[in-house]
């Protein structure tokens, strides 16, 4: 099903659902082949990576378990503000367990170098980021994600579970925000 015209009007085309799929798959056999044999404990970064969590698990056909963990650095926003905080934390210990981070964007580092050093400090087993899309051209901080769906160029991007102002994340496909400065619908 398509949006309506209007609702993508300040957007352009950059991964469609199909070639988001594709990769998902791929990174799902890769952790499946990591994986083997072990139970990992995927923990998603909210809200943004729910959607990607969503199928990236159906993806891995391994026992595995779920936690999710919030941070906000952006409010509404598309800018960060550098300020990392937590506003929903994990609901189980990961002591021991082998974790995987699960993003929607690696973009200034800022947030995924905050949570690694906060998670290591729970003492797991191990420690992996999967992220969804990669945008070197905006890293402030060095973060190793040991999955990466997509290199992208420093554009603002929505859909797949990525917004702006809380609109967007239900679009299929990822898509560039023509003028971040417009008004949104």
């Amino acid at each position: 099903m398509s949006a309506p015209a209007s609702f993508r009007s300040n957007l352009e085309l950059l991964l469609s659902h199909e070639a988001i799929q594709k990769r998902v798959q791929e990174l799902g056999q890769r952790i499946t082949a990591d994986y083997q044999g072990r139970t990992p404990h995927l923990i998603a970064i909210l809200k943004g990576a729910c959607i990607f969590l969503s199928d990236l698990v159906r993806n891995i056909p391994l026992p595995l378990s779920l936690d999710f963990i919030a941070v906000s650095s952006y409010g509404a926003s598309t800018k960060s503000s550098g300020v990392v905080r937590i506003t929903k934390d994990l609901d189980s210990s990961i002591e021991g367990r082998d974790v995987i981070l699960i993003e929607d964007i690696l973009d200034t580092g800022l947030t995924l170098s905050y949570l690694q050093d906060y998670l290591v400090n729970r003492r797991p087993a191990s420690l992996k980021i999967c992220a969804l899309l990669n945008k070197p051209a905006r890293r402030i901080k060095e973060v190793h994600a040991d999955y990466i769906g997509f290199d992208i160029p420093d554009k603002f991007v929505v859909g797949y579970g990525l917004d702006v102002g809380q609109k967007y994340r239900n679009l299929p496909d990822i898509c560039v925000v023509i003028d971040p400065n417009a008004d949104i619908h």
